[in-house]
C-alpha cells in the first residue's frame, strides 16, 4: 500500500478525522501554519511542497511557474494563462473557484444547508438586514475547496463590490465530517461577505469566503488589508471595485470554502449538483 493509500484510509476513518482536524488548540496551529508556510528555506519548502504532494495529490503541472519561494507561494499559485477559459455567456453566472459542489439550492425563507440535515439561517451567516432581505428564499450554492486545488477566486461576472463585511471566527475544519458534526459551522468560522451587484442589470449577488483550520486568512485586491485572526480594524469597509468577469479577485491562504447566493430568480446551471468538481469560469447559475 503506497503512502498515499494509507494516509487516505486512515483520514476516512470518521471519529479520527475530526479528532485530527478539530480536537486540536485550532487558532494556534493556524497561526503557525501562517507563519511556517512562509518560511523560505529552501530544505523547509522541498519537504513540506513533497509531503503535501504524498498526502493530497497535488498536481502543479498548470502552474504558472515551476518553483516557489515557499510552502506559503505554492498554495496561493497562479496558473498558467488560458488554464481557466471564462464562459463569456452574459446569461451565466461562474463559478469564482475551483471547487467541489456541496449543498446547493433554493433558500427556504432564510433556512438553507451547510450539508444534508444539517441547516443554518442567513442571519446568523451573514448578519446583515438588508442583505438578509436581498437574498430571502434566495439561490445559493457551496463550494468547497480541497487542500490540492487552485485557491484564488475571481468574479463570477461583470460587477461591482460596494462593501466587504468581516466576520471573525473559529477556525473549525470544513469538510464534510466536521459539517455534519458541527451545527451552524460556517456561521461560526471566520469570513467575509463581499456584496456586489451584476453590471448592466443589477442584480445582487454575495459571496461569502469562509476560512478554516490552518487557513483563517483571506486576501483581497481591492481593499488595502489582510483580514486574518489578528485583524482589528473596521468591521465594514466600504469600497467601489468594478471586476470583469473572470477577473482576480484574492485568494485563500490555503483551501477552505466560497458561498454563493444570488435572487431566487436565477437558477442553477444544469452541470450544478452536490459532489461534482467544478472549476473557475464554469457556469454556475443561469440569469433570468
Amino acid at each position: 500500500m503506497t503512502l498515499r493509500a494509507w494516509f487516505d484510509r486512515l483520514i476516512e476513518q470518521e471519529d479520527l478525522n475530526f479528532l485530527l482536524t478539530n480536537r486540536i488548540p485550532r487558532r494556534w496551529l493556524t497561526l503557525f501554519m501562517g507563519w511556517f508556510s512562509q518560511v523560505e528555506q529552501p530544505l523547509v519548502r522541498d519537504i513540506s511542497i513533497a509531503v503535501w504532494r504524498l498526502v493530497s495529490g497535488l498536481d502543479l503541472r498548470e502552474a504558472k511557474k515551476p518553483e516557489f519561494r515557499s510552502l506559503h507561494d505554492c498554495f496561493i499559485r497562479e496558473l498558467k494563462d488560458g488554464a481557466r477559459p471564462i464562459d463569456d455567456d452574459p446569461g451565466i453566472l461562474v463559478s469564482p473557484c475551483d471547487a467541489i459542489i456541496g449543498a446547493c439550492g433554493a433558500i427556504a425563507g432564510t433556512r438553507l444547508y451547510q450539508i444534508k440535515g444539517s441547516s443554518y439561517t442567513l442571519e446568523d451567516l451573514l448578519c446583515d438586514r438588508e442583505l438578509i432581505d436581498v437574498h430571502h428564499d434566495g439561490r445559493y450554492v457551496t463550494l468547497r475547496l480541497s487542500s490540492s486545488m487552485y485557491h484564488r477566486f475571481h468574479a463570477p461576472h461583470d460587477c461591482r463590490i460596494n462593501q466587504v463585511t468581516y466576520i471573525s471566527g473559529d477556525t473549525w475544519n470544513v469538510n464534510p465530517i466536521a459539517l455534519r458534526r458541527v451545527q451552524h459551522l460556517f456561521c461560526k468560522n471566520e469570513r467575509a461577505v463581499l456584496r456586489a451587484r451584476l453590471a448592466g442589470t443589477g442584480h445582487p449577488v454575495t459571496l461569502v469566503p469562509v476560512a478554516a483550520v490552518l487557513v483563517a486568512s483571506i486576501r483581497l485586491h481591492f481593499v488595502d488589508v489582510l483580514l486574518h485572526l489578528r485583524y482589528s480594524g473596521p468591521k465594514v469597509i466600504a469600497c467601489d471595485a468594478a471586476f470583469g468577469k473572470g477577473e482576480e479577485l484574492g485568494w485563500f491562504q490555503h483551501g477552505s470554502t466560497m458561498l454563493v447566493f444570488a435572487p431566487g430568480s436565477f437558477s442553477l446551471a444544469a452541470n450544478v449538483r452536490e459532489g461534482a468538481t467544478i472549476r473557475v469560469g464554469e457556469p454556475l447559475m443561469r440569469l433570468p
